[in-house]
């Protein structure tokens, strides 16, 4: 079913299915997008949402904070499964993706923005205007620093844009488990102290996690409960998120290529699907890798095609476990030039200002 995402509790979101595929890996000059660009919007499938009982609470949780400490790796932790991909590379999230929790006591709905920094092309104001704007529509606020280093500009800049809202605010240590191992163990050391000197002044409550390890989220989880408000369930309890699994196939190809090519590549590289085909023993999918310099392109395809045969069986192997079936995987390579710089190439990729 192409549509939102169940939970799968019998898989494990980390590891690679053992389920092989074919995989042919091609570049063309000439791609039609225009096709590519069908309706999104999620199907959920007709699974009644049930009346929630006395005391029930729900809300929209927004993950923020700068590029790359860990918004992602979160959200998957606590959603029990991968929907938002993870990579070393900064500004890996492009799209506000929304992850469900849902527990006997509470729905929430997590936020995973993209991180706030200062742009430097069209791109980066959409990502960073998208941002801000979940500031103001969530219930709840997550502020998610590194907490392995002391805090710098960056986060001062965004504990300034978060003192002017209304919205409650959790300052979120993460990355517990980098801090030096002779003080990890201290409830509060010298690098919490950075951090404690911003949230002070708001009243904000400070916590302790490691999105990797687990450690701190149970904890983590609880105060953020005691946040919300009562109120209904918004999605069936069994979805972990609203996007339609084409959106995250498209993520987990992107994602590969984030961690295999160059510095240089991925913040050029946006990802299209273009069909899937479901049959009655495998899926079959075409996706479109946009670039903005033939010489990207050449980086993608790599010697002989080596390069986009592994973006391709690695991306396939993801999207296996998602589907939880046998997929055929077939890539192109796009120049699509200053895509970035466009806000009609970004609105035809999928790059819209929200709210």
């Amino acid at each position: 079913m192409i549509g939102s995402l169940k939970a799968n509790n019998c898989a494990n979101q980390y590891g690679v299915s053992t389920v092989s595929g074919d995989i042919n890996t091609l570049h063309k000059d000439t791609v039609n997008l225009e096709e590519s660009f069908e309706s999104a919007t999620p199907m959920l499938e007709a699974t009644t949402i049930p009346v929630a009982p006395p005391g029930f609470k729900s809300g929209f949780i927004g993950l923020v904070g700068r590029p790359n400490v860990g918004k992602s790796t979160l959200m998957n932790q606590l959603v029990g499964q991968k929907i938002a991909i993870t990579s070393p590379v900064a500004q890996t999230t492009r799209n506000l993706l929304r992850g469900i929790l849902t527990t006997p006591e509470a729905q929430m709905i997590f936020v995973d923005t993209p991180g706030i920094h200062k742009p430097h092309h069209q791109l980066g104001e959409v990502l960073v205007k998208n941002a801000q704007s979940a500031i103001n529509s969530v219930d709840v606020v997550l502020f998610v620093v590194d907490g392995s280093v002391e805090a710098g500009e960056g986060d001062r800049f965004i504990a300034n844009l978060l003192s002017r809202t209304q919205t409650p605010v959790i300052l979120g240590l993460n990355k517990s488990d980098q801090q030096p191992p002779h003080q990890r163990l201290q409830t509060v050391h010298p690098l919490d102290h950075s951090y404690a000197s911003i949230a002070a002044p708001q009243d904000w409550p400070l916590t302790k996690f490691s999105a990797l390890t687990t450690d701190g989220l149970a904890l983590l989880q609880r105060q953020l409960v005691e946040q919300l408000e009562t109120g209904p369930y918004y999605y069936p309890p069994d979805l972990v998120t609203d996007q339609p699994e084409r959106f995250i196939m498209g993520e987990l190809i992107r994602e590969q290529v984030l961690l295999l090519t160059r510095e240089e590549v991925p913040y050029s590289v946006a990802v299209v699907i273009e069909r899937v085909d479901e049959e009655p023993t495998i899926t079959r999918i075409l996706a479109a890798i946009c670039v903005e310099r033939p010489s990207q392109k050449g980086i993608l395809i790599g010697k002989g095609g080596g390069m986009l045969k592994a973006i391709g069986s690695a991306a396939r192997q993801q999207i296996q476990t998602l589907v939880a079936g046998k997929v055929y995987l077939e890539l192109f390579v796009k120049v699509r030039a200053k895509w970035r710089q466009s806000r009609t190439r970004l609105a035809e990729l999928g790059y819209r200002v929200e709210g």
